[in-house]
């Protein structure tokens, strides 16, 4: 007789938990949605910074090219902005399959470190573990566009026989944008 009355009385408490849980989720009142929150940054937050228009990037690209097709080189050209995100390409008529690539990667180069890539090769004797960051190319043919003195953009250049006839090039771009 203990036995059953054990039992049962198990049955009954669990039976009891079970319908109160099931009571308790049922009652209770649905959660309020989370508000958004907006906030308008201070001026003291916020800093302005100069890019390149797609109009300028392009004329750029164009005048690189035309410095090269005078001196019958086959080269690509990338522009990209401060943060080597590509704005114009231009892949002159017999440019290699592989200085497309190389000449974005060349113009990234540029504008992340502001220098022309032919003098950061040569900074490669003291560093050599810079060649291993992704998406760089220590080849001369990169130069770096800039404003008040800070990188904004850089251009790339790739195909031609050699770099300097490449950094050339890509000066060449940099130099249309003075006018």
């Amino acid at each position: 007789m203990k036995k059953i009355l054990f039992g049962a009385t198990a049955a009954a408490v669990i039976a009891a938990g079970t319908f109160g849980a099931v009571s308790a989720n049922a009652s209770a009142p649905a959660a309020a949605a989370p508000t958004a929150i907006t906030a308008d940054a201070g001026n003291d937050n916020l800093q302005t910074s100069t890019h390149l228009t797609i109009e300028a990037a392009t004329k750029a690209a164009q005048a690189t090219l035309d410095a090269a097709e005078k001196e019958n080189q086959r080269v690509s050209v990338a522009v990209v902005d401060r943060n080597g995100n590509t704005l114009v390409t231009l892949r002159g008529d017999g440019a290699g399959p592989q200085s497309y690539e190389s000449a974005e990667k060349k113009a990234y180069t540029a504008v992340s470190w502001n220098a022309p890539t032919s003098v950061l090769a040569g900074r490669l004797a003291n560093a050599p573990t810079l060649k291993d960051i992704p998406g760089t190319l220590f080849l001369a043919g990169g130069a770096p566009v800039t404003a008040k003195g800070a990188p904004i953009a850089g251009i790339g250049v790739a195909g031609a026989p050699s770099g300097d006839l490449d950094e050339k090039f890509a000066q060449a771009g940099v130099a249309a944008l003075a006018n």
